[in-house]
């Protein structure tokens, strides 16, 4: 007698093995049996015939800090069978905070982490973060501590070299995170503050979660063809401090940044990393587009310089006239604040400033003074990565999937909609660059191994029950640049904790997610 059977499915167990025609009887959370129920009983029974019975997706990189609290059936996870977010990335986050560093990091990150009215942000501790995803949501969390948070609450925004004690306050935090259950740490080195911070001061935050097997997760200073910089940073941060490391949204030319794996690994170093399968980025258009010098000091002083005149003139003179890295009739408005300048989004910047009679670099400035720098952008960098590239870097034995999702604005980038279904539909079915094991092993396996979610990423007896079902025949992504929000298809059914979240495409209401705090 079984909780429920998931029954006449071909179960792939994310162990490498292919795919074999089995039962899956489940007890309260748990899988209890995996194999021929044919005389078991259940109060309820899905019909897996024809279907992929996997271990439940783990998205290694998204932005659902925020989102998933607001959303919490969380749609675009559940469509592509993805039932774990890893968050806490890219160093800015939103514990720990005090008040001060709270409203910095909701007005900083609102382009890619959002900043949804309505929740009750009165948290202050990792703990008190993380037990607001217990039993409120579809989906489970693991949560990376946020250097930039770290470093704010103990240095504010200054520009400089921590001190010893510094590092040492640091440190004490960085501890008492890992004791909430964090999995590690996390760096967004192109963002404030965590820009800020040098290889010292991270491989002092990375001892103190090394001893924890804590996993240091980077957006490294560094990618595409400065990869190499990047990871010399990483190796350096790693073979110091004897963290593991895992690099976000690898993504650049396959013939540069495989070999940096390669050589990081073949030195002794646990290196692995994770990217999304499409050619544009995204990210908040302050960062992409402004000097460091206009953005110190926070959100004020950043609008503050934005509104001077002779600010402005500096920038058209030696800025926008040729210090930027990128075309922007390249870069796209995915999402903007303010209400009066909603019209902007979906529009490549230099068409929008034309559209609105403006130079490039006033339309920038404008629009983000009126947004209080709450805009997002997917761009689209010459010379950044290939389709070749991806294929390439998808297939690595490092490689896990993370969709580097982000859920705002009208025109956002599709990856968090789609990039789990695009590995699947795409690059499994339609190019065979990966065999369905090899695609389960890559969606769910190596990142429930790389963030020591030891119960978790396989369909075995006494493993919790995190599972998806989906139609080889049909899974597929649907979101594209023009319509990012298009929701995947070919998932059947999505269990959490042993709960049913998705039957039949559907969702239930159920919300079993839980934070999966380390030990």
């Amino acid at each position: 007698m079984f909780d429920l059977i998931i029954k006449g499915g071909w179960v792939i167990d994310g162990t490498g093995g292919p795919p074999f025609r089995a039962d899956v009887g489940l007890l309260e959370s748990m899988i209890a049996e995996v194999g021929r129920l044919d005389g078991a009983q259940a109060p309820r029974v899905l019909d897996a015939t024809g279907r992929y019975v996997v271990p439940g997706f783990i998205d290694a990189h998204v932005h659902g800090d925020l989102m998933l609290l607001a959303d919490p059936i969380h749609l675009p996870a559940l469509r592509q069978g993805v039932t774990t977010y890893i968050i806490g990335q890219d160093g800015s986050s939103f514990a720990p905070a005090s008040p001060a560093t709270l409203d910095y990091m909701r007005r900083y990150t609102a382009g890619f982490n959002g900043n949804p009215p309505g929740l009750g942000y009165d948290w202050r501790t990792i703990d008190e973060y993380l037990s607001r995803f217990d039993r409120t949501t579809a989906l489970n969390v693991a949560y990376l501590i946020p250097n930039g948070n770290v470093r704010m609450e103990v240095m504010g925004l200054d520009q400089r070299p921590a001190t010893d004690d510094e590092l040492a306050a640091m440190q004490r935090l960085v501890r008492e995170g890992m004791d909430a259950g964090a999995i590690g740490l996390s760096t967004g080195l192109d963002y404030i503050p965590s820009l800020y911070a040098d290889a010292r001061e991270i491989s002092a935050l990375c001892e103190a979660i090394a001893a924890e097997n804590g996993v240091y997760v980077t957006h490294m200073r560094g990618y595409d063809r400065n990869a190499p910089v990047g990871m010399r940073e990483v190796c350096e941060i790693a073979r110091s401090s004897g963290a593991a490391a895992h690099v976000s949204h690898y993504n650049g030319p396959a013939e540069i940044l495989l070999p940096l794996i390669d050589q990081a690994r073949a030195s002794g170093l646990d290196v692995t990393y994770d990217t999304y399968p499409y050619v544009a980025s995204s990210s908040i258009l302050g960062m992409m587009t402004l000097p460091g010098w206009v953005q110190a000091g926070g959100i004020e002083p950043t609008l503050e310089r934005l509104r001077d005149g002779a600010v402005r003139s500096r920038l058209e003179s030696e800025w926008f006239a040729g210090g930027l890295t990128i075309p922007l009739d390249r870069v796209n408005i995915a999402m903007v604040a303010a209400e009066s300048w909603r019209w902007a989004e979906g529009l490549s910047v230099a068409a929008a400033a034309e559209q609105a009679g403006l130079s490039p670099g006033t339309f920038i400035c404008d629009v983000l003074v009126a947004s209080g720098m709450e805009v997002g952008v997917v761009a689209f960098r010459p010379g950044s990565r290939t389709e070749a590239d991806i294929r390439a870097v998808l297939k690595h034995p490092a490689h896990m999937a993370g969709s580097d999702g982000i859920f705002r604005g009208g025109f956002p980038h599709p990856r968090g909609w789609g990039a789990f279904a695009r590995y699947l539909g795409h690059y499994t079915r339609e190019l065979g660059d990966y065999t369905w094991a090899d695609a389960i092993t890559h969606l769910a396996t190596h990142a429930a191994r790389r963030f020591r979610l030891t119960d978790r990423g396989l369909i075995r007896t006494g493993y919790v029950a995190d599972i998806a079902v989906f139609d080889p025949a049909t899974v597929i992504d649907r979101a594209t640049y023009s319509d990012g929000r298009a929701l995947a298809e070919g998932v059947d059914h999505v269990i959490v904790n042993g709960t049913i979240v998705l039957q039949d495409g559907e969702p239930t209401g159920a919300k079993p997610g839980r934070a999966l705090r380390r030990g």
